[in-house]
């Protein structure tokens, strides 16, 4: 019996697709992605580099940016067709999701990519605007799959800028106070996840007592010894595909790269 064929997709911070363009060549070549998930390209569309993505195989291209800040985009060897049914998350239009339809010949695949406010220093909504607005954002997101929860064969994923669990982060007990990892932070992600019925693909792979980390801070002086990591970045798949999940990749080397971001690229492979 033949096994289906399997879909790998890449999510990433790239933190400006302009400036890491020669290190997004590097990773297609490395793990020869079908779908590409950017966050924080910090790029208006007007000067969104197309053609250059194009020649990397990806002929189908979709992009929501802004300058300086957030962006988002969606890179694909298969068709797809742009969804508007998501709101302007907190009315702001700051460019921070983007959602479509692959075309796949077992039928479409609803994808949604996510760039969640970082929140700033202090946890607390009402001395930061930063954190009340990433609190807002989350409860939207919540109250919007909670909507679609039933919805067959949808992926979310993306940099969500909160690490969940205890071995997540680098140190529980340090962090704890630290935004990324509150309580407050961890209770609304958890909710977001449970009311959209999301099964957490990475940590299919990876059982909830062993780390898993994703971002390394461009404060350390050896990021790869010191390994004080966080897992910010996520793929969650509805109920109905997580019996095709076939592997993750959460790609280090790519942090080690000459200008790189701080972020890993994650992949998942899947049948579908």
């Amino acid at each position: 019996m033949s096994l289906r064929p399997a879909l790998r997709i890449v999510t990433w911070n790239i933190n400006s697709v302009r400036l890491r363009l020669p290190l997004l060549q590097r990773l297609q070549a490395a793990l020869q992605a079908d779908i590409i998930c950017l966050q924080e390209t910090k790029c208006p569309d007007e000067h969104f580099p197309l053609e250059a993505l194009r020649a990397l195989g990806f002929d189908h291209v979709a992009g929501r940016g802004m300058k300086g800040y957030n962006g988002v985009a969606i890179l694909s060897r298969l068709p797809f067709t742009l969804r508007h049914d998501a709101p302007d998350w907190c009315g702001r239009g700051d460019c921070r999701h983007l959602g479509v339809d692959v075309a796949l010949p077992s039928g479409p695949l609803e994808l949604h990519n996510f760039y969640i406010p970082a929140g700033g220093d202090v946890a607390d909504p009402a001395l930061n605007p930063k954190f009340r607005h990433k609190m807002d954002f989350i409860a939207e997101a919540t109250a919007w799959s909670r909507g679609r929860a039933g919805v067959p064969r949808r992926i979310m994923l993306g940099d969500l800028n909160i690490a969940p669990l205890e071995h997540d982060v680098w140190s529980h007990k340090q962090l704890l106070k630290v935004v990324s990892h509150t309580p407050a932070e961890v209770a609304a992600l958890t909710e977001w996840q449970r009311d959209g019925v999301w099964h957490d693909a990475l940590r299919h792979f990876v059982p909830p007592d062993q780390k898993l980390y994703t971002w390394w801070s461009y404060r350390a002086l050896d990021w790869e010894t010191s390994d004080r990591g966080r897992r910010l970045d996520h793929i969650w798949v509805s109920p109905d595909l997580a019996g095709g999940l076939r592997s993750h990749t959460v790609f280090r080397a790519a942090r080690g790269w000459t200008q790189a971001s701080d972020h890993a690229p994650v992949m998942l492979e899947l049948a579908v």
